[in-house]
């Protein structure tokens, strides 16, 4: 099993930011924190690498859900999105497997949740 969902996609970096942070609030998900990677890394280490964005993306509702059933599981979140330029005129977009990501839990009581956050999250990179 795969660690994450992606897809890569034409289009300018900076565009399908904006469209991703679109696609997560239509099935329900917050843009939490923002991580610049490639400026990041040029301030802290001087390095020029492709535009990168981490996006901490997060369903107020299943995460309730979740603490109520793990309640260190915030280790865990929020769910990252990485948009990231793929050269070429493409940009990719990935995020974190949360099957994958709870199973590490041992809690099998988080499935479901796992499940349905899976499914609007590939259904948001999917709609891209």
């Amino acid at each position: 099993m795969s660690y994450y969902i992606s897809r890569t996609v034409a289009g300018p970096f900076d565009a399908v930011v904006r469209r991703v942070t679109e696609v997560l609030k239509q099935e329900g998900f917050g843009v939490l924190t923002e991580i610049d990677v490639q400026a990041t890394l040029k301030a802290k280490l001087g390095a020029d690498v492709a535009p990168y964005r981490i996006l901490g993306a997060c369903n107020p509702s299943f995460a309730h859900q979740a603490l109520q059933l793990e309640t260190r599981l915030g280790v865990l979140l929020p769910c990252n999105v990485i948009v990231r330029d793929a050269g070429g005129g493409q940009t990719e977009v990935a995020s974190v497997d949360p099957v994958s990501s709870m199973e590490r839990t041992g809690n099998v009581r988080l499935g479901s949740i796992a499940l349905q956050v899976r499914e609007r999250l590939q259904k948001a990179i999917d709609s891209l």
